[in-house]
């Protein structure tokens, strides 16, 4: 038998050693072509995955596992909701452990805890700012980011005023590099920088009898924009913000080698380093307010019932240490570099007139709603109103009436080259701003899952605090979300709007778009600009 290729034959099978062979209708085995193995499938990119498949997986990540996703890839980002804008909501029986009640994606995510007893009085670009009211009056105020637990704690303000009502900051706040401003008291300002032991307390800002500061936002440049409740606004200007420096030194090889290289080169050198300025930092911190504590419990031994325990730190490790006496000339001066604080409209020092102001009816609106805010919104100021009381009748100046109802929202956009210079839109362009608690953002919604667009995003209502979106449409103020709780049916409180840097609109940075400035500082600006071509 041949070596090569074999066959055996049956009555009714045929084995062979060539796949080309094959058993013929004869019992015979006989040869045929060669089949090719089947193609293998062509590799499929993870891009590629289905969109379904992709939600599902999105459903099981948590916020910051979510937002990396979406940042994978087009394919990625266009299959998963955006996060944002989310309410931050805590539960009644857990109010340390917030949750984002996303609105495009109709589900919650959990966040880090925060500080028992603290309170949020601001929010941007994904950091909240809390505040914790110590013994005296005096509070704590710290930046936390509720993603990644970071917390930045602020250095102490002192002073007699026991709320702060807002707080805001520049983004991407470091431990050695940021910027924050607050409402303080009526008709006072604060700020804080990098490198300052205690807030800057400003001077009372001018106002018309009966008015208050009510809002500030945020904008580019360290220009934070102040409103109160009579409609007029101020720009305060803050200082530039200083990042530490590393200490430099000569290279030891030799003076003419015009080398500079860090004091600290080592790793573990300078995370000590850091770690070590960190601990300073806050120690001195605390000790200034535990001095300001005890002061104040000198100075009011009636107040306070004896046996009453000494402030001790006990709130977060590694920050409050135990309280030490310090004497007034060791606390040394703040270090705060000036700010100013302007009037947008006033000029020639002449009072805050709503006449001149708004255009009618609504610079007699203007006392009636109490709730306003500021928003940037494609490069233009807005403010928001709204009428937090009860449906008033108005009696117009010049006759005739004006009907306000509960919760309407007006809308009012800044004209810089007209007389008045404030008058109501009846829409944004299909954007929609959101406002509260948190800086003012302004996004593109239109073709948003879950947003609509020409609308105004708040936080009210009868009883508790909830998300409401008011149609600037229809003219009405409804739940925006009534299904993105934590938990279904369970009481819950609504803090602030949540937004992730990501999603932050760049009308709020306007990126060469105009700035609104005081007038005072357009001529300012424009003399050094003609003495600069002389």
């Amino acid at each position: 038998m041949p070596t090569g290729e074999w066959s055996i034959k049956f009555p009714t099978l045929a084995i062979t050693s060539s796949p080309a062979e094959t058993l013929g209708l004869d019992g015979l085995a006989t040869i045929s072509r060669q089949i090719p193995p089947p193609a293998m499938p062509p590799f499929r990119r993870w891009a590629d995955l289905p969109p379904d498949l992709l939600c599902r997986i999105g459903d099981s990540l948590d916020l910051k596992c979510y937002a990396s996703a979406r940042g994978a890839c087009t394919a990625w980002r266009c299959a998963l909701a955006p996060p944002s804008p989310s309410l931050l909501v805590v539960l009644d029986d857990a109010r340390c452990c917030p949750a984002a009640a996303s609105l495009p994606t109709h589900r919650s995510f959990e966040l880090k805890a925060i500080l028992s007893g603290g309170r949020c009085v601001g929010s941007s670009n994904g950091w909240l700012a809390l505040s914790v009211c110590l013994y005296g009056g005096q509070s704590m105020f710290s930046l936390f980011n509720p993603i990644t637990a970071t917390e930045i704690l602020l250095p102490p303000l002192i002073y007699e005023s026991r709320w702060v009502s807002k707080l805001v900051f520049a983004p991407n706040p470091a431990r050695d590099d940021f910027a924050a401003a607050a409402i303080c008291d009526i008709d006072r300002l604060a700020y804080v920088t990098a490198g300052a032991r205690r807030w800057a307390i400003l001077d009372p800002v001018r106002l018309t009898s009966g008015d208050q500061l009510a809002d500030v936002v945020y904008h580019e440049k360290g220009r934070v924009y102040c409103l109160t409740r009579y409609g007029d606004v101020h720009v305060l200007r803050l200082p530039e913000r200083r990042r530490r420096k590393p200490v430099m030194v000569e290279d030891p090889a030799g003076p003419s080698s015009g080398l500079a290289i860090p004091l600290v080169s080592s790793p573990a050198e300078r995370a000590a380093l850091r770690f070590q300025g960190r601990r300073t930092q806050q120690q001195r911190n605390m000790r200034m307010i535990c001095y300001e504590h005890r002061r104040w419990r000198e100075q009011h031994p009636i107040a306070i019932p004896q046996g009453t325990p000494t402030l001790k730190g006990a709130f977060v490790p590694d920050v409050f240490m135990p309280l030490r006496r310090v004497p007034p000339g060791s606390v040394g001066p703040d270090l705060n570099a000036p700010a100013t604080v302007e009037p947008l409209l006033s000029e020639g020092n002449l009072p805050f007139d709503p006449a001149t102001s708004f255009a009618p009816p609504y610079n007699t609106v203007s006392v009636f709603t109490s709730a306003k805010n500021l928003v940037f919104c494609e490069g233009n100021l807005y403010q928001i109103w709204r009428n937090a009381s009860c449906t008033v009748t108005l009696q117009l100046p010049g006759g005739g009436h004006r009907r306000v109802a509960e919760n309407e929202v007006l809308v009012l956009r800044y004209y810089p080259r007209r007389q008045p210079c404030w008058d109501a839109v009846t829409d944004l362009g299909g954007y929609s701003v959101f406002v509260g608690r948190n800086n003012a953002v302004s996004m593109y919604a239109e073709g948003v899952l879950g947003l609509k667009g020409n609308s105004v995003y708040w936080i009210g209502g009868r009883g508790r605090d909830q998300g409401m979106v008011f149609d600037m449409a229809t003219g009405r103020s409804t739940p925006c979300l009534p299904a993105a709780g934590v938990v279904a049916g369970a009481p819950q409180s609504t803090i602030c709007w949540y937004f992730l840097s990501d999603m932050v609109n760049n009308c709020n940075n306007n990126e060469g778009r105009r700035v609104y400035q005081t007038r005072a500082r357009v001529r300012a600006d424009r003399e050094q600009d003609i003495e600069t071509e002389e």
